[in-house]
């Protein structure tokens, strides 16, 4: 077996197979059988890259159909079924079961009896009122379609911060070769939460513009200049911007390519912008703008905004102590406890939080209470072990129901030395009710920190709309930590709102929501959204030491 998939890698091309037989209608029993297989997948306490035939077979429902199929993804690292599915299904197809509310079934209505294949179609038919017409769907669906579509169209040409920062290494390595003196500039510089531009200044003084290899490169020339190079990477879709500098003004370029419009606003006591001073000044390092502005320096993470740094030290990551909100085989994470755990001392940390997911979460595995025990009762054997050089806090992610209540009993609540409290379903809620809703769960007394406060997955779904004053004062009220979830798909609780917290006296946990070893490094983009807000050191809960932790969670 030459691939060594993840359990989600697996059903996400079975799963994908089964949608299409199903379009196609291609072997009900089978495609059925694909789809239905995806629950068992995920629940695997084992990745199944590393069992034998033999075992595969014995997995409940995974005989005849499924096990063949499995054999062949980690054999050749696909299927034939699907790469032929794909073949006869018009590309257009695939950018529909995109949108929103439209499952197969839809989908296939839309393209076998109207005849849409491709996301403008179906957007003509939706601002034509063909689609409320259709059996099945009506002006709801209509509606629900065009918003939809709107949020995708949004998306295009954007790319998530980790994803960003991988390309725009691989371009700025590229284009130093030819040119010694490049910076990266512009929303990756300041480290925006999604990046819609790749941009870099390169240093280059006399005639002629930049040229870049063809390979590589693609240029739009209608909207190139002689100073400014426009186009795209390796046929990515994100626009790519490089413009060529002068050595005199290259202090003063830096500066102005990296800062966002209103940070250009900024002001100082007497009345001039940012943008004033460095265009009517030139200046030999950014030190000295700030300076001639009179204020400290900034540093080009909070060029997004008017903030200025406290005096005190803005955390990094050598600051970081811990790993809190993380998941294990006990739920729907790739490691054991004991392997987490480890990473994490690996990396240096004092201490380890697993925040499994809850009873409710039955997607997840989520931990039964007689779970919660044995997996407690694990975790005190390894403390122990530890004897007292690193530690391990029981904690748990405990759902929010729709109630805004938490997840067990009060018995089994007090067991935990945190709690978690985060949303995972009903999402379609109003700002009243999501509010409402945190705030009952941040005042229940076992709650230690709010997870993911408005449940968004950046390029994916926007969060539900929350009243962020009341949660975050609810939060003050309390004594609950604020979770800067820092999974790159989350970076929620978003950075303009930590001022605030700051100002409420509310910590931050900046959490990787880690579900492999991994995935604890996610704690890095954390770090750097944090920066953008200015977060202090002393006000961020993992980079306390550990008995400050203890002493934040009261155990």
């Amino acid at each position: 077996m030459e691939n060594q998939f993840t359990n989600s890698d697996i059903a996400e091309i079975l799963s994908t197979t089964g949608k299409l037989m199903d379009l196609h209608d291609v072997d009900p029993q089978r495609a059925k059988a694909y789809v239905d297989c995806v629950f068992t997948l995920e629940r695997l306490d084992e990745q199944i890259a590393g069992m034998n035939p033999g075992k595969i077979a014995q997995i409940r429902g995974y005989g005849r159909i499924i096990q063949p199929a499995i054999l062949e993804i980690l054999q050749t690292g696909t299927l034939q079924e699907l790469s032929h599915l794909m073949e006869i299904t018009p590309k257009g197809i695939f950018d529909i079961m995109q949108v929103k509310g439209l499952g197969v079934k839809k989908v296939k209505t839309l393209w076998k009896e109207v005849g849409i294949d491709n996301l403008n179609a179906l957007k003509k038919a939706c601002e034509e009122g063909v689609i409320a017409g259709i059996k099945g769907f009506g002006a709801k669906t209509q509606e629900s379609i065009l918003s939809s579509i709107a949020f995708l169209e949004s998306l295009k040409g954007k790319m998530r911060l980790d994803q960003a920062l991988v390309l725009g290494q691989e371009i700025l390595d590229k284009l130093k070769m030819s040119y010694p003196e490049v910076e990266l500039s512009g929303e990756l510089k300041r480290i925006e939460n999604v990046i819609s531009e790749l941009t870099f200044i390169v240093k280059k003084d006399g005639f002629g513009g930049i040229k870049l290899s063809e390979g590589e490169f693609e240029q739009d020339l209608k909207n190139s200049s002689p100073s400014t190079w426009r186009g795209w990477f390796k046929g990515f879709e994100i626009p790519l911007v490089v413009e060529k500098v002068s050595s005199n003004d290259w202090v003063n370029k830096k500066l102005l390519r990296s800062a966002s419009p209103e940070h250009l606003r900024m002001q100082n006591k007497e009345g001039e912008t940012f943008l004033s001073v460095l265009s009517s000044n030139r200046f030999e390092s950014e030190e000295a703008a700030y300076s001639a502005m009179g204020c400290p320096y900034i540093i080009p993470e909070m060029r997004s905004s008017m903030i200025l740094p406290s005096e005190d030290e803005i955390v990094e990551w050598n600051d970081i102590t811990g790993a809190l909100h993380n998941h294990s085989t006990y739920s729907d994470g790739e490691a054991s406890v004991e392997a987490m755990a480890q990473a994490c001392r690996d990396l240096g940390f004092a201490y380890f939080g697993i925040a499994d997911h809850s009873q409710t979460a039955a997607y997840a595995k989520g931990l039964w209470p007689e779970t919660v025990a044995k997996q407690h009762k694990e975790i005190d054997a390894l403390n122990a072990k530890y004897n007292g050089q690193f530690r391990i806090f029981k904690g748990i992610e405990s759902d929010i129901l729709n109630d805004g209540s938490l997840d067990y009993e009060e018995e089994v609540l007090k067991s935990f030395d945190y709690i978690v409290a985060s949303v995972h379903s009903v999402l379609n809620m109003d700002e009243e009710k999501a509010t409402a809703r945190l705030i009952r769960a941040i005042e229940n007394p076992y709650t230690k920190i709010l997870g993911h406060p408005t449940g968004r997955l950046l390029l994916r779904r926007t969060g539900y709309p929350i009243d962020y004053k009341k949660v975050i004062d609810a939060c003050a009220a309390n004594g609950v930590v604020m979770e800067l979830n820092a999974n790159p798909w989350r970076l929620d609780l978003d950075w303009t709102w930590i001022p605030y917290c700051l100002e409420k006296g509310v910590m931050i946990s900046i959490n990787p929501d880690a579900h492999s070893t991994q995935g604890l490094l996610d704690i890095k983009y954390g770090v750097m959204v944090a920066r953008k807000a200015g977060l202090p050191r002393k006000m961020t809960l993992n980079a306390l030491s550990v008995d400050e932790v203890a002493k934040v969670f009261g155990c």
